[in-house]
Order: C-alpha cells, then structure tokens, then sequence
C-alpha cells in the first residue's frame, strides 16, 4: 500500500532531520546522505577524549563521550534545534537508539544501572512541553536495555539561557541547582548521565556534584554532541 504512504507524505512530508530534504521511503528521521556524513566522534573508544578531560581536576567521572562533534551551522546543530526547540522528540530517541546499540558493549558504559537525563525546571518543561535529554535518554534505555530514572536527579532553581555565557558565568549560572531525591536507594550503583550538548561541562559537572553525594556511587556521562574540538 505504498501509495497510501505517498499521498500522506503530501499533506505531512517527511523531511530529513539534518539537512531538510525529503527522506525516501526506506530512511527514518536522517538521510543516507546525512547519516554518512554526520561527525561521528568515536570517543567512546578513547578513554582520554576531550569529553573526559574537560572534568578532569573538577570531579570525577567514570567515562565520558559524545556521539557526534557539533558546529555552528551544521547538521548536527540543524538536527540538535530540531529535537530541543521544534517538537521533533523523535529525533532524541533515535539518536538514542542508535548509540545505545553501540555502547552496550564498551566498557564501562555497559555496567551502567540507570540513565539520569539531565533535569529541566518545571516551569521550562512546562513551556517545551518534554526534557530533550530525557528523549536521548529513552532511545539508550531501548539500546541499552538499562532503565531510566526521572527522578532521582532534579533540578531546584530555574537558570537562564546558558548559550552566551562565558564558562565561569554558565559555572555560576548552575552552581548548586540540582538536588538528589533518594541516595539510599543508590548506593555503589553505576549511573550514566545524559544531556544533549556538552560545550564547557559546567551543567553536567553540576548534576555531578549532586550525584556525588551517593555513597560508592559511579558517574558516566553519555552526550548526543560536543563542541569541543
């Protein structure tokens, strides 16, 4: 019934993520062009990544990667507007999807207990309406098959925008805005943490300092894109 599929495609088109093309009837959310094209990272397989050392000295985290690098006007920043401010939740949970598969088999990501997305305030999740970092963190529970935890971690304050600040100012613009709600619960378990962009580290490295908190605790960090290069 591809017929059917043509005439919906119509009125509703599907269009790639990354570049805005149409997709064929074989691609989903990305096309083939895009998905080879995209800048794959592979810091998942280096211990020593710019990720990893951008914590280095400040707290202590079992492993930390990104999937993809990102810059201004590229399709990776297209396909990041997308999922945050344009509805396209599927695009998080794809992406997800796709690097759980490739992480349940690379250690130590494969020990994790729990994936905590990286909170929003209540009154920003109000306005969006989901948590992006949330989204991801659904498609590497379905990769994965490790389960998500939403409330564990929560965010106590409301911040602004972290996209103009210096590191300092993004630092201070979260020092101390995250909270742990059961750390009994959580004793010596392996959490990875999950956010969309990672660019100087100062919301994660946050979340960090909260979870720390935990005793025996073990904090990965897992990003759909860096801006570190």
């Amino acid at each position: 019934m591809y017929w059917i599929d043509d005439f919906i495609s119509l009125i509703f088109p599907r269009i790639c993520a990354c570049c805005g093309n149409s997709l064929w009837r074989h691609e989903e959310i990305i096309c083939q062009f895009c998905e080879v094209h995209l800048p794959a990272t592979h810091f998942h397989m280096d211990p020593d990544n710019p990720v990893a050392r951008t914590f280095w000295g400040r707290v202590r985290v079992e492993a930390a990667t990104a999937c993809y690098y990102f810059n201004k006007g590229s399709r990776v920043q297209r396909m990041v507007h997308q999922l945050k401010y344009k509805g396209r939740k599927d695009i998080g949970v794809y992406l997800g999807t796709r690097y759980g598969y490739v992480l349940r088999s690379v250690p130590p990501y494969c020990t994790a207990d729990a994936i905590i997305p990286v909170p929003l305030h209540r009154k920003k999740y109000m306005q969006r309406g989901y948590n992006q970092s949330e989204q991801f963190a659904i498609g590497l529970a379905g990769g994965m098959q490790v389960p998500v935890n939403r409330s564990l971690l929560v965010r106590t304050m409301s911040t602004e925008s972290q996209t103009r600040k210096s590191r300092f100012s993004r630092y201070q613009n979260v020092k101390e805005m995250f909270a742990v709600t059961d750390p009994e619960a959580w004793r010596g378990r392996h959490l990875l943490l999950v956010d969309d962009v990672v660019t100087t580290g100062a919301t994660l490295e946050s979340c960090i300092q909260a979870l720390s908190g935990i005793a025996g605790v073990k904090i990965s960090v897992v990003c759909i894109a860096t801006a570190m290069l």
